[in-house]
């Protein structure tokens, strides 16, 4: 966490542990793995509209039109692009309800459901209840893949925000745009 709080000046992580040197916030909720992204959506617990980034996310270049997009946007999966993608997030404040109680309704049922059909864990649960804007249609070469766009080919020009998604992470490559 401290690695991405190190790029991200200002980054706030969502985590019921203590980060030394990095503000927490903790959720009222304790779901497990990437269920745990659905608290973003609790309205009360960072009011306004949030960025979100993975914390194997690498930012080689300006957030900042990514924090001005104004509606909630969320990935194109990299491989399936039909499939939205929660790694990195835009979420506008005025959504935020409305996916909250669409997850409080079951949480269980949400969580059991997707162990036994194929909705992709939070993003297809996402994905029924929202129909965010893609930043791979927004923000055109801004937010890459390092195994799609950059692995043996560089860091593209104009990527803002390189999404590591599975192996390798970002620590464990030898990129000079990665930071130590």
């Amino acid at each position: 966490m401290q690695w991405l709080a190190a790029q991200v000046p200002g980054l706030v992580c969502i985590t019921l542990d203590d980060v030394p040197g990095v503000p927490v916030v903790r959720p009222q909720h304790d779901w497990p793995g990437w269920w745990a992204k659905l608290n973003l959506f609790d309205p009360e617990l960072i009011p306004g509209d949030l960025l979100y980034l993975d914390l194997d996310t690498v930012v080689p270049g300006d957030l900042a039109p990514l924090e001005q997009v104004g509606s909630t946007t969320m990935l194109s999966d990299f491989y399936h692009p039909q499939r939205p993608a929660s790694g990195l997030m835009y979420i506008a404040q005025a959504d935020k309800a409305a996916v909250w109680r669409a997850w409080l309704k079951d949480p269980a049922a949400h969580m059991r459901r997707c162990v036994t059909t194929q909705c992709w864990g939070d993003q297809g649960f996402l994905a029924g209840v929202l129909n965010p804007q893609r930043w791979q249609q927004l923000l055109p070469g801004a937010v890459v893949s390092y195994k799609v766009h950059c692995r043996g080919k560089g860091l593209p020009a104009g990527a803002a925000v390189v999404c590591f998604h599975g192996q390798p992470r970002p620590w464990a490559v030898n990129e000079a745009w990665v930071p130590t």
